[in-house]
């Protein structure tokens, strides 16, 4: 790995991590005192800190070295996590995601302000010690030393010499690692006490590369720092050398403690009690000949390393049973882990693409297999076709991802917000597992954020208001995802007073959106918060009243292949019902041939396919819906619609489709059957067609258009909504009668 690919690595770790640390400090102020969590969390700063210095990203260093002070009397119970701390801290997070995409010299005086604001407001939770402990200026030791502890001691190891001996690759310089920059680290977690260079490695003058690493180092540290962050200073370079890190003495419960935090590394019993200090690598190399000669000498079965140890008086048995433990629980993280593989996503968006174009062409066989009318051609093709269909939904399956990760992002969206507002909200949360496609999650999170940000400001009122309607103080918000009709259905939900319809229209009125006096139902009123510039804010604030914002969240997700209605009730709060489609890849499609074009509607839409009889055309020849036993069944005529010319064929068919509960029909002229559908965007000239959404390559090589079935339905639905008016107005008193019912 070179030195780019690490920083990157370093970088993609790090938002990991920050991700993390905003979830843990959200989740800790509910439960403050839950140790698990304020490890976790005090890892997550201790990496960020130990892998920025190998990078000499000193401003990073410098600033989480004091978080983690701060963090660390947290863990020692020397401070309760107060909501004021707590809310420092989540500054304290945004300011280190801030720094770690900063180099040292994108830190302006405007980011220096903003860490010094910041470390002179943690000041009051630091220890004494702590703010000793400061890391040094570059080629400065600590003012103070800190004080050497008594072998057997109390407390955590707060001071004492940790020796450290380390052998570098000789590759280590081509890989772009400077072996004295891990040195010059360890300033920051002590005073270097004693270094000694070791070159017995050194060849002749003669025979040495000048891109080649010959020099060892053995290393004396006075440090109150544990193990792992002396270790996590050669992180990226671990590889690269052999390294051995000798503990000091501690007492019991801190060896116990340390065994208890190790990171879940599945290792064998003797490694995990060096790894926490408990035993020196000699100790552990001794107990081991012991345990061979007793092995040998004895007929008894193999004698444990734990039982050897604590026989010869190396370790305590609290210990050795502590490390069983932390053995059986990393045993089981790994096995967990191991089911998983990091891709990056470039590489699986690049996979995705090869799919799509295996696809075409698999279709371009069947084709011509058809059409040689050779029987072993076309099983031969059949077959390819049936292990290509495999392959699509086992690649499709790789992008999904649960939309629970989306979700919980916004617990610090509604906390801020109600921060803000000085109201009390609550965040709930359903359908986190509900999978979709990674590209619709990352084009849909900016969409979301603004309906929560909206719900909070507009549809929860304040607890004053909430409690003189009969309602709780505090208010929900709630995030729910579900499977619907092969689409994903999100709902972003408030249990406010809900939207004024009356002022809605009043204020579309003046903006003249809507003639006075034009009936309008409550969702086309609704959607008129939809238009840009709209706005019923009183007054501009900080979150709202701008009247930009929801129109741009409608163009997003229709974007997406998407739509979104709102449903709303007074004192009962309003619902933003989002739809879209699973993926925007490769979809199951239906062929359908009008005149000499060919469309595509998503097979997971399609509900049945009927013919369209003469007799029944004919009685339909006023109106735009027919009678499907029973049931009103609207219907576009794709061929007028689109304004396809040609001769009309003689036997026409319905494809009936259902979005979002409603039903409408597609006339066409011949049903074409399924077909594996690469969806292609239109190009910009297309962009404002209505009732396309994209085009596909069929196997022949001609271009297909896929329709946009939650576009046509609406049009059917208002169209069949007009048409009833009018028919109505046309018999005077009296109800339509329906035509007879269509053929199945």
């Amino acid at each position: 790995m070179n030195l780019d690919q690490a920083f990157n690595t370093f970088l993609e770790e790090s938002r990991e991590m920050l991700a993390d640390m905003e979830r843990i400090l959200l989740e800790l102020e509910a439960t403050p005192d839950e140790s698990e969590l304020l490890n976790a969390l005090f890892r997550c700063v201790h990496t960020i800190k130990g892998s920025a210095g190998i990078f000499g990203l000193e401003h990073v260093v410098g600033f989480t070295h004091v978080v983690e002070n701060v963090l660390d009397r947290l863990r020692a119970q020397q401070l309760q996590l107060s909501p004021k701390l707590a809310e420092l801290l989540l500054r304290c997070r945004d300011h280190i995601a801030v720094l770690v995409e900063c180099s040292a010299e994108d830190v302006d005086a405007d980011l220096q302000a903003v860490s010094a604001a910041l470390l002179a407001a943690l000041k009051p939770f630091q220890a004494e010690a702590a703010a000793d402990s400061e890391p040094a200026a570059e080629g400065q030791l600590p003012a103070k030393a800190p004080a050497r502890v008594e072998a057997t001691g109390g407390g955590r190891v707060s001071g004492d010499t940790w020796h450290i001996s380390v052998r570098f690759s000789p590759d280590v310089l081509r890989h772009g690692m400077d072996p004295i920059g891990f040195i010059r680290y360890l300033r920051t977690l002590g005073e270097l006490t004693h270094v000694a260079t070791i070159s017995d490695a050194l060849p002749a003058a003669a025979d040495m590369d000048p891109e080649s690493c010959y020099l060892g180092f053995e290393i004396d540290l006075r440090s109150d720092a544990d193990k792992a962050a002396i270790e996590d200073a050669f992180e990226f370079v671990r590889e690269l050398c052999q390294l051995r890190i000798l503990p000091p003495r501690s007492r019991l419960q801190e060896y116990m403690q340390l065994i208890e935090e190790l990171p879940e590394d599945p290792g064998r019993l003797g490694e995990i009690l060096v790894a926490s200090g408990a035993l020196t690598r000699a100790e552990l190399e001794e107990g081991l000949r012991l345990q061979r000669e007793h092995d040998l000498q004895s007929e008894q079965p193999h004698k444990p390393i734990g039982e050897v140890l604590v026989e010869e008086g190396m370790v305590a048995p609290e210990l050795v049973s502590a490390a069983l433990k932390s053995q059986a629980k990393a045993r089981e993280s790994k096995a967990q882990a191991s089911q998983y593989i990091r891709v990056q996503a470039d590489k699986l968006d690049a996979l995705i693409n090869l799919v799509g174009e295996l696809v075409i062409a698999s279709a371009g066989v069947a084709l011509n297999a058809e059409k040689s009318g050779d029987t072993a051609t076309r099983e031969a093709a059949a077959a390819m076709s049936m292990l290509v269909e495999e392959i699509r939904d086992s690649s499709l399956q790789l992008r999904m991802v649960p939309i629970g990760e989306t979700f919980q992002r916004f617990q610090r969206v509604v906390r801020d917000v109600a921060a803000e507002l000085g109201k009390d909200i609550a965040l709930a949360i359903s359908g986190a597992d509900t999978e979709l496609d990674k590209t619709v999650v990352e084009k849909i999170a900016d969409p979301l954020t603004h309906l929560v940000r909206n719900a909070c400001d507009h549809g929860i009122e304040p607890a004053a208001v909430r409690e003189a309607a009969g309602k709780s103080p505090q208010g929900t918000v709630r995030l729910h995802a579900y499977h619907e009709s092969g689409t994903i259905v999100i709902e972003v939900a408030d249990d406010g007073g809900g939207l004024n319809r009356e002022r809605i229209l009043a204020k579309a009125i003046e903006r003249k959106l809507v003639a006075p006096g034009t009936p309008l139902s409550d969702s086309e009123v609704f959607n008129l918060i939809f238009e840009p510039g709209f706005s019923t804010a009183d007054q501009v604030t900080n979150l709202s009243g701008r009247g930009v914002g929801m129109d741009v969240v409608k163009r997003s997700i229709e974007a997406l292949r998407g739509s979104v209605e709102v449903l709303s009730a007074p004192q009962q709060g309003t619902t933003f019902r989002i739809r879209l489609p699973l993926t925007l890849a490769i979809i199951d499609g239906f062929l359908a041939g009008i005149g000499d074009s060919t469309f595509v509607v998503p097979l997971e839409m399609v509900v049945e396919c009927i013919e369209f009889t003469p007799a029944q055309q004919q009685e339909a020849a006023d109106r735009d819906f027919i009678n499907l036993r029973g049931e009103v069944l609207p219907f576009i005529r794709l061929r007028e619609r689109f304004h396809i010319e040609g001769p009309r064929s003689r036997r026409q068919n319905v494809i009936v489709v259902n979005y979002a509960g409603q039903k409408a029909g597609l006339v066409v002229d011949a049903l074409l059957g399924e077909h594996q559908t690469v969806i292609k965007p239109l190009g910009g000239v297309f962009a404002h067609l209505q009732g396309i959404s994209g085009s596909t390559i069929l196997g022949n090589g001609s271009v297909a258009l896929i329709l946009d079935v939650p576009a046509l339905v609406q049009q059917a639905m208002a169209s069949e909504a007009t048409g009833f008016v009018n028919r109505i107005g046309s018999i005077g008193k009296g109800t339509p009668s329906l035509p007879a019912p269509a053929a199945s």
